[in-house]
């Protein structure tokens, strides 16, 4: 049995990090122990980390992740490759050859970690390979998705149901971050948990300001306009309800002096790529995307998420935006639908065939219009839609509660607007960060991967903040275990020694105590 202990030397090792934050402990024991599990756990909870580590300490044995997208698959496989820990994907874009040695390499127990896709999971020849494989346990990401309930569901996601009947003695994992009571429900029976150990974290996020505003296409482009002005030089997401209007929305930001990039699926996969990476990279700050941008995007400091149409269920607006603040500070959810979105989203749910599965849409329709048109708190009506009593009466971050926000009616400066420098949300030092903002850029950009996986805007603050002159100390900041030191560690402190070289020095001669002695 993996002691504690064993587990806290492989959280810092490989993560970098101190300690755990709240429930993931407790997964990562129950995964240890071979138990079903079921999580649900708000987006940028850290869900990942629950099942990864467990896979890393279980030395010959593999994880296997069934996940939904690629991108979000070549990602993890980039960080956690990063990290030393043997890892890889099994999907459509790697080539014939490169799979039949990736699945030979399986069966021998090379990876700790096996990202499959839901679709190729449902062919047979897949869970005859996976059946010669040493399979440590089972883990459905977005789990949502299996049940015919959630706002997600994809029919091929039903066939995991085999996966119980296929291994019987395999643990699997569920994880989701957006699934009320039913979703939840419908996930234990359709994967035939067995008496799982739940993990339900609060759906409250109390640095996010909500604000919900009725508007026509004018009035709308108006708001749009004051909230990236609010947040200026910092990061934000717009969704769009389609194509065109992303594209529309993207010129309208540039006539006004606001440069920003589109995401969407008419883009090849490589234009998409590209664009998420300058976004994610901080080269460009506003990203207009329909709901095909998001989903595992792992940037915290987003600072506004801001939808220009009704969303098509309470679920999809909380996931979507809960991508603002994921690094605990205050950040703005702006929800500026029109009349005629509800008329759109009715002439829809009339298009469905299948009456079950309009009756769902339906409902959905139901939640999210009383959701707009209510004037109770915004906070406490999401809670209360997944199921969680909340104690308290109001959040004083709504609309509601707190009224709308002064920079909602404040004018634009009619003058056209110039990018100012990236703003700090911490005390640190400006020129640290700009160097090491730089410096991660050109170094994602050398290796193909993306910023992020370089170095995480929680571990690139912390450096601002401690400014670390050894690698020793180095060690000690958030997000830098072994591989990552030795990999990054002397350019890192190059850069934070050149910008303390950089600095003006201040009057008063060499002796002065204002002068940091390197």
């Amino acid at each position: 049995m993996i002691s504690d202990a064993e587990v806290d030397v492989a959280l810092r090792r490989y993560w970098g990090y101190g300690s755990f934050r709240p429930l993931q402990q407790r997964i990562v024991r129950s995964l240890l122990q071979g138990r079903d599990v079921c999580v649900v756990m708000p987006t940028g909870g850290g869900k990942s980390l629950c099942y990864q580590l467990p896979g890393a300490l279980l030395e010959k044995q593999t994880v296997v992740v069934i996940s939904p997208l690629i991108a979000l698959m070549q990602d993890q496989v980039a960080q956690l490759g990063d990290m030393g820990i043997p890892v890889a994907a099994l999907n459509s874009a790697i080539p014939g050859k490169e799979q039949s040695q990736l699945i030979a390499q399986a069966a021998q127990g090379r990876y700790r970690l096996l990202y499959v896709s839901p679709e190729r999971l449902s062919r047979a020849d897949t869970l005859d390979w996976l059946a010669r494989t040493p399979v440590s346990f089972f883990v459905i990401d977005e789990a949502h998705c299996i049940s015919e309930w959630g706002h997600e569901f994809r029919p091929e996601y039903r066939q995991l149901s085999r996966l119980r009947e296929r291994f019987p003695d395999r643990p699997i994992a569920a994880f989701t971050a957006s699934a009320t009571q039913r979703v939840r429900h419908d996930i234990l029976a359709q994967l035939r948990l067995r008496t799982p150990d739940k993990y339900i974290a609060s759906f409250h996020r109390p640095n996010l300001n909500y604000v919900v505003a009725e508007c026509n296409a004018k009035s709308q482009r108006e708001l749009l306009l004051r909230a990236l002005h609010r947040h200026q030089g910092e990061n934000a997401i717009v969704y769009s309800p389609t194509i065109a209007r992303v594209e529309e929305t993207v010129l309208f930001l540039a006539e006004k002096g606001i440069p920003a990039i589109g995401y969407h699926g008419r883009m090849t996969a490589a234009q998409r790529k590209q664009n998420q990476e300058r976004w994610m990279s901080d080269e460009v700050r506003v990203l207009v995307g329909t709901i095909a941008f998001g989903l595992g995007i792992n940037k915290a400091a987003v600072r506004a998420v801001i939808h220009l149409s009704l969303p098509k269920s309470i679920e999809q607006y909380y996931q979507e935006a809960g991508r603002a603040g994921r690094d605990g500070l205050p950040a703005d959810c702006l929800l500026l639908w029109q009349k005629r979105d509800v008329g759109l989203l009715g002439h829809f749910n009339r298009q469905i065939a299948d009456p079950a599965e309009r009756k769902r849409a339906w409902e959905r329709y139901d939640q999210i219009r009383a959701f707009v048109e209510s004037r109770k708190c915004r906070h406490r009506q999401i809670c209360s839609h997944f199921g969680e009593n909340p104690k308290w009466k109001t959040c004083a971050a709504c609309d509601v509660c707190a009224g709308e926000p002064d920079w909602l009616f404040q004018p634009i400066p009619r003058k056209q607007r110039k990018s100012k420098k990236p703003a700090i949300p911490f005390d640190g030092d400006p020129k640290i960060y700009a160097g090491l903002r730089e410096w991660r850029l050109a170094t994602s950009k050398q290796r193909n991967v993306p910023a992020f996986t370089i170095l995480h805007d929680r571990s690139l603050e912390e450096l601002c903040r401690v400014q670390p002159k050894s690698l020793a100390e180095l060690r000690q900041v958030h997000g830098f275990g072994e591989r990552k030191t030795a990999a990054y560690g002397e350019e890192i402190l190059e850069v934070i020694k050149r910008a303390w070289i950089a600095k003006p020095r201040p009057s008063g001669g060499s002796g002065s105590s204002a002068t940091r002695d390197r």
